[in-house]
């Protein structure tokens, strides 16, 4: 797992650790010093911790214009034990949230299990963003992992979407590509 990396490719447009308004904004990274693991398996200091155990982070671009955010995610997303959807609500989303992102597009191709909880939060951060006329979307999340969310109903407040292909796009032409599928479905 150390060797998986954030994707990096738009860097040079969006870097969150720049961002003031980013909740990771000022963060310094190691490229040789490797401290977070999920169990005991290392992961590379690229990724942002939030303050779950088994899930990590990565905000490739935050578009305040066009009001999206793209985070890739890494680990085990746990809200049996862990409550990661609480977390990842009050310590990150509500902070773009406020700051007027009202879609959030999840890259999901290396979260490898997921465990149900409470579907409270799903729902808040549903109700929030579609009063804004925002969505969620989680994006090429296993097949395993997707039928767990499934099972729980969880896809009633976040939409799965595959798009295997997700880094050949800028991010911009991803969101609109994204963007267009929603308001689809919505319609």
């Amino acid at each position: 797992m150390h060797e998986i990396e954030p994707f990096y490719n738009w860097r040079h447009i969006y870097t969150s650790e720049q961002d003031e308004r980013s909740p990771f904004f000022g963060k310094v990274y190691s490229e040789f010093t490797y401290t977070q693991a999920i169990y005991n398996y290392l992961i590379h200091p690229q990724w942002d911790d939030f303050g779950s155990r088994t899930l990590y982070l990565k905000v490739l671009i935050a578009d305040y214009e066009e009001k999206y955010a793209i985070i890739e995610l890494i680990g085990e997303w746990n809200d049996a034990i862990e409550n990661d959807i609480m977390e990842l609500k009050r310590e990150v989303t509500d902070v773009f949230f406020y700051e007027g992102i009202t879609k959030f597009i999840f890259i999901a191709e290396n979260v490898l299990n997921f465990h149900s909880g409470d579907r409270d939060y799903y729902q808040e951060w549903f109700e929030e963003v579609t009063d804004e006329e925002g969505w969620i979307v989680v994006l090429n999340m296993p097949e395993q992992t997707q039928y767990d969310f499934k099972k729980n109903r969880l896809n009633r407040y976040v939409e799965l979407m595959d798009l295997p292909n997700w880094r050949t796009y800028k991010p911009f032409h991803l969101f609109k590509k994204i963007d267009e599928q929603m308001r689809k479905r919505l319609e």
